[in-house]
């Protein structure tokens, strides 16, 4: 499998606080954007992922990690493409960095 970055104006980079989990997603009031599966998805995208947030782990996969459906990650992950925090081309997944694109 050959990576390349979907969104190449988003590519996530260690936050201020230097986590990879950033402390925008509460303070920009994202949580609200998406259920608790697809924040555990993002958790886990956030963990495998990359340099560049690149990922490409199958829907078997991500529901046996996370306990879910394969119809639950598919919602999940629908849920997370539109809150414009990951960007998803079968099979690859980038997490996104927080800052929106001029």
């Amino acid at each position: 499998m050959q990576k390349h970055l979907i969104v190449s104006d988003r590519v996530r980079r260690t936050p201020p606080q230097f986590s990879w989990v950033d402390q925008r997603l509460v303070r920009g009031n994202h949580l609200m954007k998406a259920c608790a599966p697809a924040w555990a998805l993002y958790l886990v995208l956030v963990t495998v992922g990359d340099q560049q947030g690149l990922s490409y782990y199958s829907d078997r996969t991500l529901a046996r990690l996370l306990s879910l459906s394969e119809e639950a990650i598919a919602e999940a992950r629908r849920q997370l493409v539109a809150a414009q925090v990951i960007a998803y081309e079968a099979p690859l997944y980038q997490v996104l960095g927080l800052e929106v694109s001029p």
